[in-house]
């Protein structure tokens, strides 16, 4: 088996590519210096030449702020990026698997969202990530959708390398307590995608670390687990303006999850022990 992995240089890309060696599976890697996704002659010229039997699409546009301001740029790799690789896809008969986003939502109460939940994305990201799943939904059969959340790997920027820093200069920290979610560390979604992408339980999936928090609790489980005397102060979303807005609820169901047999990944607070250890 040969797997395309886009975004591969990236925080989940680097740790999909590692899990795939370590399977003995057959990798390719690229990202944004080695292929425009936003070209389909250039996707179409890279399928011809790997032949890929399957796809990782982590390759995005993540920077959510800065999406309200180059939404056209967020929406060509987001959606369209997406369409061009799904297309593909299709043309050749390969899996594809899409890593998509909690942002999809928007807000919708204090329950845990099923996959088929109401979609109405409160910021650019979110609208251009729920346009790439509808991409892949019309393009490409054999496929998979995995919605994540508050991505943090070893590979890239995230949360808590931030607090952690800061954590170095500030006595207290003012963080949103308001906005309630769950971590998802790379380490351990990886091997989930490795598993679906070698089987066809195709469908639509939310993919996080057990339990659900707010960002306030999060940071205050980080300054613990780290040794870090730095106090969190917690603020609503209202005291904490941004270009973007976030979404409150982001507690997603692993409902599909269970009905298809996957196993589900381990307690956030466990995770970002193990992250801590490895860092």
């Amino acid at each position: 088996m040969k797997v395309l992995v886009t975004g591969a240089k990236g925080q989940l890309g680097t740790d999909v590519m590692a899990v795939l060696a370590q399977r003995g599976i057959r990798a390719v890697g690229t990202d944004v210096d080695t292929l425009d996704l936003t070209q389909a002659a250039a996707v179409d010229a890279l399928f011809a030449t790997e032949q890929p039997d399957a796809v990782i699409h982590c390759a995005a546009f993540t920077d959510v702020n800065a999406a309200e301001q180059a939404r056209a740029l967020c929406f060509a790799v987001n959606e369209g990026g997406t369409r061009n690789v799904a297309a593909a896809c299709a043309a050749c008969g390969a899996k594809l698997l899409y890593l998509s986003t909690d942002y999809v939502f928007g807000d919708n109460g204090t329950d845990f969202l099923e996959v088929s939940a109401e979609k109405r994305p409160c910021n650019v990201y979110g609208a251009s990530k729920l346009a790439g799943e509808l991409a892949v939904q019309a393009l490409c059969p054999k496929s998979f959708i995995v919605r994540i959340s508050w991505v943090f790997g070893l590979h890239g920027k995230n949360f808590v390398r931030t607090m952690l820093q800061l954590s170095e200069t500030h006595d207290t920290l003012r963080v949103v307590d308001d906005q309630i979610g769950s971590p998802t560390y790379t380490a351990d979604l990886a091997p989930l995608l490795a598993d679906m992408i070698t089987g066809e339980r195709y469908g639509v999936y939310h993919a996080t670390n057990e339990g659900v928090c707010s960002w306030a609790d999060f940071a205050a489980e980080i300054f613990r687990q780290a040794g870090r005397s730095t106090v969190v102060a917690p603020v609503p979303s209202a005291q904490y303006p941004s270009p973007a807005a976030r979404p409150l609820n982001s507690r997603l169901s692993k409902a599909s999850l269970d009905a298809a047999g996957f196993a589900r990944l381990p307690d956030w607070r466990d995770a970002l022990r193990r992250f801590l250890l490895d860092l």
